[in-house]
This record gives structure tokens, sequence and C-alpha cells, in this order.
């Protein structure tokens, strides 16, 4: 499949929901490094305080990041899944004293329509990490979260 086939009808709407994903350069696993996790949420965090998206939930996996999240009103869905790699890899790269690719050129997004579509795509994408035998319980990976979790 051609990357440009991945941005063929993309829209980019500040206010909306967007469920993306974003592999991995040649699918490395770099996020079994816990410490190479925090840097990518530390950069989506960034992204979220700057009032650039609004994170709804996340859960990054060794060699991928589902994300879901509100757009805001500063930069395109593309601009910031670009700022999101282009940050993060740098921090990365630095990190493992190396150059290269972190992140695939592409990523696939997904606009969700309806309000109760989030909570079934956020849990479907924090779930995750149980259905593919990584914990045992979603409690034991330390690389996710979905504001629906309360400490009630």
């Amino acid at each position: 499949m051609s990357y440009d086939n991945l941005r063929k009808g993309r829209v980019s709407i500040a206010g909306h929901f967007y469920s993306i994903t974003i592999v991995t350069h040649n699918r490395q696993p770099y996020f079994r490094d816990f410490q190479l996790g925090r840097i990518v949420i530390a950069e989506m965090r960034r992204l979220h305080d700057d009032g650039l998206v609004q994170s709804c939930a996340w859960v990054l996996m060794p060699e991928h990041l589902h994300w879901l999240f509100q757009l805001g009103a500063g930069l395109s869905l593309s601009d910031v899944v670009r700022t999101l790699k282009a940050r993060s890899a740098h921090r990365i790269n630095k990190t493992l004293v190396r150059q290269g690719a972190v992140w695939q050129k592409a990523f696939h997004d997904h606009a969700i329509r309806r309000e109760e579509d989030l909570r079934n795509h956020g849990h479907y994408w924090v779930t995750n990490p149980l259905r593919r035998g990584i914990v045992t319980e979603i409690g034991c990976y330390p690389l996710w979260d979905a504001v629906w979790i309360s400490d009630d």
C-alpha cells in the first residue's frame, strides 16, 4: 500500500475526535524500554498541555502507538502526528546515541463520529496488552491511560 493512500480522504477538523495508530520503523520494539516509552508519553503530554490536542486514551505498545484525542485549533491532524514523531524521535535517538528513523512515514487515522464510540475505541486500545498476552491485568502494563479511569 502506498503512503499516499493513507492520506486520501483525510479530514482534519478542530474539535473532532480522532483515533490514530503510529508504527515504529521496521516495527522495532523500542518501547519495551520503559524509558523510551516515557519519552513518547512526555511529548504527547506536551501537545496536550499546549492545547493542540485533548487526550482521551492511549496505549504505547512495544512497536506502535494507539492514541485517541480531540484535535485542538492550532495544527492539522497530520501536523500533530508529525510534531509528535519528530520530537520523540529526536529525544529517542539522543538517548540511544544513534541517528535514523524511529517511526514509519505514515500513520493510520479514524475520525470518531459518535460520542459513544469514544469509550469503545479507548477501551479496545488500552486492552491491547491483554489481548497480546504481554500482561494478565491491564494495571500491570505501565504505558497507557484513559480519561475514563478514576481513582474512586
